[in-house]
């Protein structure tokens, strides 16, 4: 994998942060990972970014991609937990960048990805994970299922329904990918960036071979996500069998602004990580039987249902 020279010349040395102890790099290994990428309205997806400096990525003149990403962390310095990532694709810069254009000259345009909303279930991911990067994390019930030829996973809290995607399981994972690939998140009043370097044989389908469904449920934390006008299908599905991974322990951090002076801090302060211990117990996944129909509403086709001139033997 390549990494920066260095990430390469801390390797063998550890760390203790925030009482969290880490031997470096901050890596993963063996982790299945899924994602489906939907096509939302670009003004709207503007609307949740925040500041003055991030901008959607827009696929077309009024555009841009949503990213729901799930992986199944098998092992890391803080032990095994699920990640359900919720993301608008997005440029950093001071004004909107042209269509497409920026996946030619990425760090050009900043090219990246805002986190939305970062749901795991273990405590330590959420204190590392908030605390150190910034990233949204907090507790939540999920899961990472492979069966009957698709992936799928559900994210509950509170005894809520808030998603389920499910896509369809490319039969062969045969691209070798090594990359990397920026998050932005919002925390302490401020715009905070890092950085993870991953690789893995990854399988994908694109345009009208990709099938997945996206379902919205009750929770308070997602409404927001039903006014973007999600597309009724993915243009863009794709599942890793085993990747690994190097999350940078070196972050940038800038102030948010607003045209007036906010009158709190966004979206959360330090008070939201403090008090976190190291619980590494993962938080049980929702029920097997799931939530009943009425408390899930699918963005794209009823699960099952793909279109017959579509079907493959």
């Amino acid at each position: 994998m390549f990494l920066p020279r260095r990430i390469q010349t801390q390797s063998g040395r550890y760390s203790r942060v925030d009482d969290i102890p880490y031997a470096l790099p901050v890596d993963s290994k063996g982790a299945p990972a899924m994602l489906a990428a939907f096509t939302v309205d670009a003004r709207r997806a503007a609307a949740l970014l925040p500041g003055n400096e991030l901008h959607p990525l827009r696929v077309s003149r009024d555009r841009s991609v949503l990213l729901v990403s799930v992986i199944d962390y098998k092992q890391t310095d803080i032990g095994a937990y699920i990640e359900f990532s919720i993301a608008l694709a997005c440029t950093h810069g001071r004004r909107p960048a042209p269509p497409l254009l920026p996946l030619l000259f990425q760090k050009r345009f900043g090219v990246g990805q805002y986190v939305v909303d970062l749901p795991v279930n273990t405590e330590i991911s959420v204190k590392g994970g908030k605390g150190i990067w910034g990233m949204p994390k907090h507790l939540a019930r999920l899961d990472f299922r492979m069966e009957d030829g698709s992936v799928s996973s559900r994210y509950e809290e509170g005894g809520q329904q808030a998603v389920r995607v499910r896509i369809e399981r490319p039969k062969l994972a045969w691209l070798p990918l090594r990359m990397a690939a920026v998050n932005y998140c919002a925390f302490r009043g401020m715009l905070m960036k890092s950085t993870i370097y991953f690789r893995g044989r990854f399988g994908f389908r694109l345009g009208r071979r990709a099938w997945g469904t996206l379902e919205l449920g009750d929770h308070p934390r997602v409404q927001v996500l039903r006014d973007l006008g999600i597309s009724p299908r993915p243009f863009l599905t794709g599942f890793f069998p085993a990747s690994s991974g190097v999350l940078d322990d070196h972050c940038e951090a800038w102030f948010l602004t607003e045209p007036t002076l906010p009158p709190d801090t966004y979206p959360e302060g330090l008070k939201s990580v403090v008090d976190l211990g190291q619980d590494q117990t993962p938080m049980p996944p929702p029920e097997p039987e799931g939530a009943p129909p009425e408390a899930l509403q699918a963005v794209g086709p009823v699960p099952g249902a793909r279109p017959r001139e579509e079907a493959r033997p």
